[in-house]
C-alpha cells in the first residue's frame, strides 16, 4: 500500500477524548492499550491534508475565514464524483460539527412538543438533540433480522408519520451503529412515506464515504427533486479522513425557505455556521486530493472486519457480529453470554477492552457492543485475544 495504516499511534498524552475517557474509566490502564469507542480513527491523517495545513500555516495568518469558491468547487465536486448527486454552492452551510447541525435542525424545523422520529438503536446524540430542544422522542425501532441484518420498519414508520404532530425524521444513512447501507429501494419507501405525510427529513450521512465492497451508497436527497427539497443532508470529512478535531462539516439544503429557517436559528446563538481557518483548508484538500487514501483505508477496514468475523466464528461463536456494509463500526451481539449491561461493562473494563456499550444507543442495544475497526490490524488482533480470554474467564 502507498499509505501507512500499520503504525500504532500513541495518543495517551495528546488530549484525545477517546483515550482520556479510557483513562478516566480505568486510571491504571497500561500505556499501549488502544480504545475502540468513539468514532475517530487510529490512523495517521492523509499526508495530502497535512501538507495543505502546513502550507496554510506557512502563510502566517489565521484570521477570520469564510468559504472560498475553491471550497465550493471541492464539495460539489465530491458529491458529484462519489454519489452522482449534482449539488449547488448556494445549498451549502458550513457548521462546526454534525451534532451542532442536528441540534439547530431540530430547533429550526419543529416546534416545542412536536414529535421527532428516530430509528433505534441509533447514534445517541440524536436523542439529545430531540430532548434538549424540548421535542418529543418518537421511536421507530429497526427490525432485527437473521444474522443481525436490520431493516426499516416501514409499516411502523407510516403509522407514526401519519400523525400530524410528528413533523421530522432523523435518518442515519449509513446507519450507526448497525452498519447498514440502506438500499435505494428502502430509501424510496421512506421518502414516499415522508412526502405523503409532510414529514421533513434530516439525513445524517457522515459515514457515507465509508462503504464496504459490494455495497452502494445512495444519498437520500438524490432520490428525486421532491425528496431533495424535503431533506437537510449532513456531511463532513471528519469520519472519512479523521478530522473530527477540526470541527468542520456542512449541511446541504436545496429548499430556499428551509435554508432561511436554519440560518435564522443559527443566528440566535452565533454566526451562522462559520468554520475555523484550518477546517476550510482541510476539507478542500480532503475532497480534492484524498480519493486514493480513502480507497486504501476502506480496504484496511474491510480486512479488519473479515478478520474479526473469522475470529468470532472460529473462537467465539457465542458472539454474533453484523456484516459490515458501511461505517467502520462493528456491531456485536453478546446477549448469549447472559451478562447484565453493568456486568458486561465491568468485564470489558477488567479486560482492557473499551468499546461503546450497546445500551448507549437505546434499549434495543442491550447486550451489544460497538467496536471501532479503524485501527492497525495488530491492534485489533491484540483486542480479540483479550476478548476471548475475558469470555472464557467469565463463562
Amino acid at each position: 500500500m502507498k499509505y501507512d495504516f500499520e503504525t500504532v499511534l500513541d495518543r495517551y498524552d495528546n488530549g484525545s477524548v477517546k483515550w482520556n475517557l479510557m483513562k478516566k474509566k480505568k486510571p491504571q490502564v497500561e500505556r499501549g492499550i488502544v480504545p475502540f469507542s468513539i468514532a475517530d480513527m487510529e490512523f495517521k491523517n492523509p499526508p495530502e491534508i497535512v501538507e495543505a495545513l502546513k502550507d496554510c500555516l506557512d502563510q502566517g495568518v489565521l484570521g477570520y475565514q469564510t468559504a472560498e469558491p475553491s471550497w465550493y468547487e471541492a464539495v460539489t465536486g465530491w458529491t458529484r464524483r462519489r454519489y452522482g448527486w449534482e449539488t449547488r454552492p448556494e445549498w451549502f452551510y458550513t457548521t462546526p460539527g454534525i451534532v451542532n447541525a442536528l441540534y439547530h435542525g431540530v430547533a429550526a424545523f419543529t416546534e416545542e412538543e412536536d414529535g421527532v422520529i428516530v430509528m433505534p438503536p441509533v447514534y445517541y446524540p440524536f436523542y439529545k438533540a430531540v430532548e434538549e430542544n424540548g421535542r418529543r422522542m418518537v421511536r421507530c425501532p429497526l427490525i432485527e433480522g437473521e444474522n443481525l441484518h436490520y431493516s426499516i420498519d416501514c409499516e411502523k414508520l407510516e403509522e407514526l408519520a401519519s400523525k400530524p404532530e410528528n413533523r421530522l425524521l432523523i435518518l442515519c444513512n449509513p446507519h450507526n451503529p448497525v452498519g447498514r447501507v440502506w438500499t435505494r429501494e428502502e430509501l424510496m419507501e421512506v421518502s414516499r412515506i415522508c412526502l405523503k405525510h409532510q414529514v421533513f427529513v434530516i439525513s445524517d450521512e457522515i459515514h457515507c464515504d465509508l462503504i464496504m465492497p459490494g455495497n452502494t451508497f445512495t444519498s437520500f436527497a438524490s432520490l428525486s427533486e421532491e425528496t431533495e427539497k424535503n431533506t437537510m443532508t449532513c456531511m463532513a470529512p471528519s469520519k472519512t479522513f479523521n478530522l473530527a478535531g477540526l470541527q468542520a462539516s456542512c449541511v446541504i439544503i436545496p429548499d430556499q425557505e428551509r435554508r432561511r429557517r436554519l440560518k435564522a436559528q443559527m443566528a440566535k446563538v452565533s454566526f451562522e455556521g462559520r468554520v475555523n481557518a484550518l477546517g476550510y483548508k482541510a476539507m478542500e484538500a480532503a475532497y480534492t486530493k484524498c480519493d486514493a487514501w480513502l480507497d486504501e483505508a476502506i480496504q484496511v477496514i474491510w480486512e479488519n472486519h473479515r478478520t474479526l468475523k473469522q475470529f468470532m466464528e472460529e473462537r467465539l461463536p457465542e458472539i454474533r457480529t453484523a456484516k459490515l456494509q458501511g461505517t467502520y463500526l462493528q456491531w456485536m451481539d453478546l446477549r448469549a453470554l447472559g451478562w447484565t449491561p453493568e456486568r458486561q461493562e465491568e468485564i470489558m473494563t477488567e479486560a482492557d477492552l473499551f468499546f461503546d456499550e450497546g445500551i448507549l444507543f437505546g434499549p434495543e442495544g442491550k447486550g451489544f457492543e460497538r467496536m471501532n475497526l479503524a485501527c492497525p490490524k495488530s491492534v485489533l488482533l491484540d483486542a480479540l485475544s483479550r476478548l476471548e480470554k475475558a469470555v472464557r474467564q467469565n463463562a
